[in-house]
């Protein structure tokens, strides 16, 4: 059992083997909620945008769902008259120069793989810069009215005026200890602070605060090749198939294979996987069936019978008369 499968064991019932870790959750605790107070008293300085900043985050490790949400988000808030874009540190990426703005078309090896999945969904201005204020203030510059934060919960130094946690529903918050007993970045008391509580799918644990159901959409398959897009039903591709995922919860993506009918090897990878041949070795000519994070990393190296399968988010319209009141009042 790996550690990820130990902390996610029960709410708060931890196994011995994570006893002796206890103490530095606590600390890690401590520490954070330190910096939270620093910033709150104005020793660490923050910066405000001069326009709204919405920031999509989390408290836990792992995929939870913040890039279909802001995805949403953006294409939302056009509909609504407003001019998104969408700030991102760039995980993964390495840059000459920040900000960078990225495009559908950056490599990943620049900007990390999350922010050219965005533009690519999207369309949106997308900047990903570690220092979020200096990206924020380039899609200032660049004509964007509201600025959107993906993962960007923890990064303080950046005022928001709406928060938004995003939480996975089969995983919820583990065994609620903080790092390394737990998976929580911060203390489950963070989520009272915040102003909404989004659970991505069925919710198997309870929360200590009310909450906002999402659910994550198949929409369509995407032959990687070509970006040819066809309908969920029938299959573009013969069975069985080998799928491959490089996500924070890769099990979630193969339940979904699987209510669509997808049979075949489902292979876990790690979060933000760098791709080579060798991994597409083993599909031994079956199609392969990848997420659209993934997919901006395989363009080179994948077998000409890929496919990917596109997702969207689904959220109630009572959220979206929420979010238009709190947009309202900033105004």
């Amino acid at each position: 059992m790996t550690l990820a499968q130990r902390w996610l064991k029960g709410a708060y019932h931890d196994s011995s083997w994570l006893m002796p870790l206890r103490p530095l959750g606590a600390l890690y605790q401590r520490m954070m909620a330190r910096r939270e107070a620093a910033y709150q008293s104005g020793k660490k300085t923050t910066w405000r945008a001069p326009v709204p900043v919405i920031v999509v985050g989390n408290i836990t490790l792992g995929g939870t769902g913040k890039s279909p949400l802001v995805a949403w988000l953006g294409r939302w808030l056009v509909t609504q008259g407003w001019s998104p874009g969408v700030v991102t540190r760039g995980y993964g990426g390495k840059a000459e120069h920040y900000p960078l703005h990225v495009t559908a078309s950056t490599e990943p090896s620049q900007s990390g793989d999350e922010p050219v999945m965005l533009a690519q969904q999207t369309g949106l201005p997308v900047v990903a810069d570690p220092k979020r204020s200096r990206g924020a203030q380039a899609l200032i510059d660049a004509g964007c009215n509201i600025i959107l934060s993906d993962d960007g919960l923890q990064h303080l130094a950046l005022e928001r005026d709406i928060e938004l946690v995003v939480i996975d529903g089969a995983r919820g918050l583990g065994n609620q200890r903080c790092l390394p007993a737990g998976p929580l970045r911060e203390s489950s008391r963070r989520l009272e602070s915040v102003d909404a509580v989004i659970v991505n799918g069925e919710p198997r644990q309870s929360l200590p605060v009310s909450s906002t159901p999402m659910q994550l959409m198949p929409v369509c398959w995407r032959r990687l090749s070509n970006s040819e897009r066809l309908p969920l039903t029938p299959l573009p591709f013969s069975l069985p198939a080998f799928g491959v995922a490089g996500i924070g919860h890769p099990e979630r993506f193969f339940t979904t294979l699987r209510a669509l009918g997808v049979e075949g090897e489902m292979r876990p990878l790690a979060d933000h996987q760098h791709f080579n041949a060798d991994i597409f070795a083993a599909a031994q000519q079956r199609p392969v069936v990848m997420t659209a994070k993934d997919a901006v990393k395989c363009m080179e190296v994948a077998p000409p019978n890929s496919w990917v399968l596109e997702v969207e988010a689904v959220l109630p319209l009572e959220f979206e008369h929420w979010l238009t009141a709190k947009l309202s009042a900033l105004s």
